[in-house]
């Protein structure tokens, strides 16, 4: 079964954490890979740029219109993402609890069946 990890991202909750406990996190990241990818776990992963830097597109009346997003107005945001394909549901709420960003207080990992899923974009049937 496949799983998306997602983490969201607060800067507030973020910023208040002292320089090392920011870097734990992160470097716990790269173990954190070497792990799944080793147990064959792994599908992707990725890592968004800082919500300032993203826009909203949309089209109306048959024009492309674009604003600075994020979407949503919120003190959360996506942040990033494993893909993962794990034997059980109970199974990827383990791999999701050995992401660094599940031991901060105020963060944790949403867990998420993929219902559907292609490896290439040009491999995708309406």
């Amino acid at each position: 079964m496949k799983f998306m990890l997602i983490m969201h991202a607060n800067p507030l909750i973020w910023d208040a954490l002292t320089d090392d406990e920011r870097n734990e996190v992160m470097s716990g990241h790269g173990a954190f890979m070497e792990t799944i990818r080793e147990s064959g776990e792994l599908l992707g992963t990725a890592a968004l740029a800082d919500v300032s830097e993203s826009v909203v597109v949309g089209v109306r009346d048959g024009a492309r219109t674009v604003t600075d997003g994020p979407y949503l107005e919120a003190k959360e945001y996506l942040g990033g993402y494993y893909l993962v394909e794990c034997e059980s549901r109970e199974r990827a709420l383990e791999v999701a609890a050995m992401i660094p960003d599940a031991n901060v207080e105020g963060l944790g990992i949403e867990v998420r069946p993929v219902v559907f899923a292609t490896d290439r974009a040009d491999s995708a049937t309406p």
